[in-house]
């Protein structure tokens, strides 16, 4: 007798033996049972989840010489006959190399006589998105409504190709991806019924590798059992899927959290010479950043069985939630540029160092902070305007903040370096409350109001609030209050919420707290009138000097031209 493999020895013959799909079964067993049989039935989902396996069980349910039920009893003539393939009134058509009009055509044409061996006509359509729109609209009107001994099965991998109109005329049912677990669960049983040796980590790889298809894990199992000599192993497994061992990939995750560079590279160099693919150590490192991050929130979700498990608890309980989001996203990325990358192994090195420079949590040590300078007096003569501005600023900062925050100024204006031949003199450090220190700034620490509000204006971020502080005119200050008066016409300023903004500018700028009032009144003296008066005398003076010139007067004389006002424009 000839071998007979996996995939088709252990294919389902009955809705209780079919395995992931049981929103499906459900339906389809409750139908069944209560007889509210539809004509038509869509079955959508990936390779491998079951929609042949659920149209030839549905066939046999309704076709069974013991009548029609959810439970067919799989011995009588017409349930061997749907098994073999042999039944006259259960038709597989490909649609993907029988799509054209003429073979829609041909089939429905068939389809209106009786059936000679079942009780129904069941009609399998599978890639039914690969018809035409002509085939498509050749079965619409027999689709809505076939004959009563005609039942209609389609089945496709892509949904959203298949017409509305077709979709609206069935019962669609959406078969899902099955998990790992759920396969590796399948496959364990299998094997124990072929009595075939096996380690459940194989089982797990197998299953991963699977992509959710049932079909596919048994054909890698079927791949595995003659790759491992009637045995199905660990070893032999990741070899023959090309995995990389989970022992790798926790000594790159232990590499990464000791800091360890040497160890990260000799740990990517024995993967090249084991010719692991850097391709799939990628896939396969995101995959365990994913467990370790669901160990790392529910605990208990790792199942206790788990050849990692203890591994996964570990690594953790010693990285934080921030790393693993960080070391996951870098694998994924690395492994779409991995084709952009010189080689495959350039590409791998990099990501793993790039999760070393980008880790959350480092923080330089002191031994390695640059060594503080010192701020040497500067003589006023010999300094530049902006090494004097940067020395008015520094100096105040010296009596009540610590040496950093100086050092930080001084360093920003290398102007103030004295000559090597002058010995720069020691200065006392100063103890300042740490509050001091952080909540003052530098730049805020030697300003004070000097009356010029268009100046301060024009150096505050403001924003929307830019508007009001324009049109204000200032009617007092001192140092913890400024009272403006806001001119009738631009009243409209107040009250929306330009105030707080203004006097968290001014605030930020001072570096303190400011009492500011607004009242309506004042001369006009605002920052924006007086830019107005400006402009109007850039104008006039403009419009002056073109009048004045000679050239101009020239032209007007002696070729009749003439002045268009609003052509001058100011040079700024």
């Amino acid at each position: 007798m000839s071998y007979q493999v996996l995939a088709r020895k252990w294919r389902p013959k009955s809705f209780d033996a079919l395995v992931g799909q049981e929103h499906v079964v459900r339906a389809l067993t409750n139908a069944l049972q209560q007889q509210r049989l539809h004509h038509a039935y869509l079955f959508t989902g990936t390779r491998g989840v079951g929609k042949t396996t659920l149209s030839r069980i549905l066939a046999k349910s309704l076709n069974c010489e013991l009548g029609v039920s959810a439970t067919p009893c799989g011995q009588c003539a017409a349930c061997v006959a749907i098994d073999k393939g042999s039944f006259l009134d259960y038709v597989e058509m490909d649609a993907a190399s029988n799509r054209g009009v003429e073979d829609m055509t041909s089939l429905l044409e068939k389809a209106i006589y009786a059936p000679t061996q079942g009780r129904y006509k069941v009609y399998m359509l599978d890639e039914v998105h690969q018809l035409t729109g002509h085939a498509f609209n050749a079965m619409l009107k027999t689709l809505e409504e076939p004959p009563a001994h005609v039942k209609f099965i389609l089945a496709t991998t892509d949904p959203q190709k298949v017409p509305v109109t077709i979709l609206s005329r069935c019962l669609q049912f959406n078969l899902r991806q099955m998990s790992s677990s759920g396969i590796a669960e399948h496959l364990q049983h299998v094997l124990a019924q072929e009595n075939i040796a096996f380690e459940p980590v194989a089982l797990q790889l197998i299953g991963r590798s699977a992509n959710g298809s049932m079909r596919d894990a048994l054909s890698l199992l079927d791949q595995a059992i003659a790759y491992g000599g009637n045995s199905v192993n660990e070893k032999e497994v990741r070899a023959m899927l090309g995995a990389i061992d989970q022992a790798y990939l926790f000594d790159l995750l232990n590499a990464l959290l000791a800091r360890d560079s040497n160890a990260l590279l000799s740990q990517a160099r024995a993967m090249e010479q084991r010719a692991i693919s850097f391709d799939a150590a990628l896939n396969d490192l995101a995959n365990l950043l994913h467990e370790i991050a669901i160990a790392q929130a529910v605990p208990d979700s790792i199942a206790h069985d788990h050849p990692e498990r203890q591994a996964m608890l570990d690594i953790a309980a010693r990285m934080s939630a921030e790393e693993i989001q960080l070391y996951y996203q870098i694998a994924l990325l690395a492994r779409r540029d991995l084709g952009l990358a010189p080689d495959e192994f350039a590409g791998f090195t990099m990501a793993l160092l790039r999760m070393l420079a980008f880790n959350p949590g480092e923080q330089k040590s002191p031994a390695k902070a640059k060594p503080a300078a010192v701020a040497p007096p500067v003589a006023a003569e010999s300094a530049t305007p902006r090494a004097s501005a940067a020395l008015a600023i520094s100096q105040p900062v010296a009596k009540i903040a610590a040496p950093s925050i100086t050092t930080r100024s001084v360093e920003a204006t290398p102007e103030l370096a004295p000559p090597p031949s002058e010995p720069a003199p020691q200065p006392v450090p100063v103890s300042a409350p740490a509050s001091s220190v952080e909540d003052t700034p530098v730049s805020a620490v030697a300003r004070s109001f000097d009356g010029d509000w268009r100046a301060l204006v024009d150096r505050l971020k403001l924003g929307l609030a830019r508007a009001l502080a324009q049109n204000c005119e200032l009617a007092s200050f001192d140092e913890e209050h400024i009272a403006f008066s806001v001119p009738p016409t631009q009243k409209h300023l107040l009250g929306m919420g330009y105030e707080e903004k203004l006097q968290s500018a001014v605030e930020q700028h001072f570096g303190r707290k400011i009492k500011m009032t607004f009242a309506l009144g004042g001369s006009g003296n605002t920052p924006a009138q007086l830019m107005s008066q400006e402009k109007a005398a850039l104008q006039a003076h403009a419009e002056s000097a073109i009048h004045n010139d000679g050239f101009v007067q020239a032209l007007i004389k002696d070729f009749g031209a003439q002045i268009i006002p609003s052509s001058i424009k100011p040079l700024q």
